[in-house]
């Protein structure tokens, strides 16, 4: 029998990094003959994601209830995908997950956390949440920081405290304050840990009876 792939999320706010710590979990998984495929979310590919993408350019306006739905939708439409990788074995790193889609709607005016919660209840839990946690001051010193609409400061803040609101046991914080190499060795340690630590699929927010 084929042993499951790790499904691993990096969370963050805008410019923390997880991008590039995402690139570098690719690589020396695929270095060290481990199977593994990148996902982002939101996946702008999509039909639904090319909406979502109008939206952060601001090129268009939608209620913020209805966007964030977009977005839940955009990682369900992709969850037979992920499960398929998982399936044969392959780890999956993806840059963006639930958490960054209700972190991100519960920081706007009448968003309630655990209505912003529902929408993605059922998906997958990660086996790994790591969280590249940096101080939204320093975050916005970082190049190209302002370029899409949810990039200001007092958004980032609320942003970051949702953030640690929804934390559980699968989570590992690591300071993204560092030099690039320095947040690496933690993550190469928290990756590696996860790879050896793989239990039965889960689902999120809800009793662990999700199956492939």
């Amino acid at each position: 029998m084929i042993k499951r792939g790790a499904l691993i999320v990096l969370e963050g706010c805008d410019r923390s990094g997880k991008t590039t710590q995402c690139q570098k979990a690719i690589r020396w998984l695929q270095e060290s003959n481990k199977e593994a495929h990148l996902m982002r979310f939101p996946d702008r590919s999509t039909i639904i994601g090319s909406l979502i993408n109008k939206y952060l350019e601001c090129s268009t306006e939608l209620d913020d209830h209805a966007i964030h739905l977009l977005f839940s939708a955009n990682r369900w439409e992709l969850l037979p995908d992920i499960k398929k990788l998982l399936q044969k074995g392959t780890n999956v790193i993806v840059d963006r997950y639930s958490y960054s889609g209700i972190a991100f709607s519960a920081s706007k005016p009448n968003m309630d956390l655990r209505w912003c919660q529902q929408s993605d209840s059922g998906l997958l839990k990660p086996d790994l949440v790591i969280f590249l946690d940096i101080n939204p001051v320093e975050a916005q010193t970082r190049g190209q920081y302002g370029s899409e609409r949810y990039e200001n400061l007092e958004m980032q803040k609320i942003v970051r405290s949702n953030y640690l609101k929804l934390q559980d046991e699968s989570w590992r914080v690591v300071d993204a304050s560092r030099s690039m190499e320095e947040v690496w060795r933690d993550v190469c340690r928290l990756v590696q840990e996860a790879l050896d630590n793989i239990t039965p699929d889960s689902a999120l927010w809800k009793p662990k009876t999700a199956t492939f």
